[in-house]
């Protein structure tokens, strides 16, 4: 490392030699249990030594932390995919077509502890043209509905769906669902939409996960098609 006396060794200079020179300790095997550092874990000097095992002691707890927080979403999508499939198993045991819109609801609200939701589906065929569920929708939700190509998390903003809830006062997060025939992001119209509401601002929030909101509107949209008019 050769030094020009106008223009100073600066830090970077030192750092960037002993990045490229890595048998400098080893030709100099004495500095390392003489270079004292500052440790992180009080105003105590430490070793190079003894500041590298802290450093990788960090480091190993973070990773540790990491591992952890894996496991415990692991486990938390286990139970949710458990509760999915109940609730799926639900709605193939329900014999009359217009009992769906109600199940997909109670079950919802039971499987998954959604203090709230509401459904509401139109183009039924005759037969249901007169059901609570196929009424009160209008022309505007139709459209926001079909608007939604995956679901909507996040603030009650004053969406027309939460009047369908029994307690819309109560509902300060929301989770709109369109329902419609094939993929939830396919740009056909849809036919309904399901609403989940929470008094918690942070049940449902906006940048959150909407897997397993899309795989329920899914298969409430699949199941629903017994009411759709020919």
């Amino acid at each position: 490392m050769t030094h020009d006396p106008m223009n100073p060794i600066t830090e970077d200079d030192i750092a960037n030699y002993l990045v490229n020179t890595p048998d400098f300790f080893a030709r100099h095997a004495e500095l390392l249990g003489s270079v004292q550092l500052s440790s992180p874990h009080g105003n105590r000097a430490v070793s190079l030594q003894e500041r590298q095992a802290e450093m990788l002691r960090d480091k190993i707890r973070a990773l540790e932390h990491r591992v952890m927080d894996m496991v415990r979403h692991g486990n938390e999508n286990v139970v949710i995919a458990d509760r999915l499939h109940r609730w799926a198993r639900q709605l193939f045991e329900v014999a009359a077509p217009r009992d769906l819109p109600r199940t997909i609801v109670t079950e919802i609200c039971t499987q998954f502890m959604v203090p709230q939701a509401a459904i509401k589906v139109w183009d039924v065929a005759a037969a249901f043209a007169g059901e609570s569920f196929a009424q009160d929708a209008s022309a505007d939700a139709r459209t926001f509905a079909s608007s939604l190509t995956q679901p909507y998390c996040g603030v009650n903003a004053g969406f027309e769906a939460v009047s369908w809830l029994a307690d819309g006062a109560a509902a300060l997060s929301l989770a709109l669902l369109p329902l419609r025939e094939g993929p939830l992001e396919s740009t056909g119209p849809a036919f309904g939409m399901l609403v989940l509401a929470s008094p918690d601002p942070q049940r449902f929030q906006g940048g959150m996960g909407t897997d397993f909101l899309e795989r329920i509107a899914e298969l409430a949209s699949s199941a629903l098609s017994r009411l759709r008019a020919p």
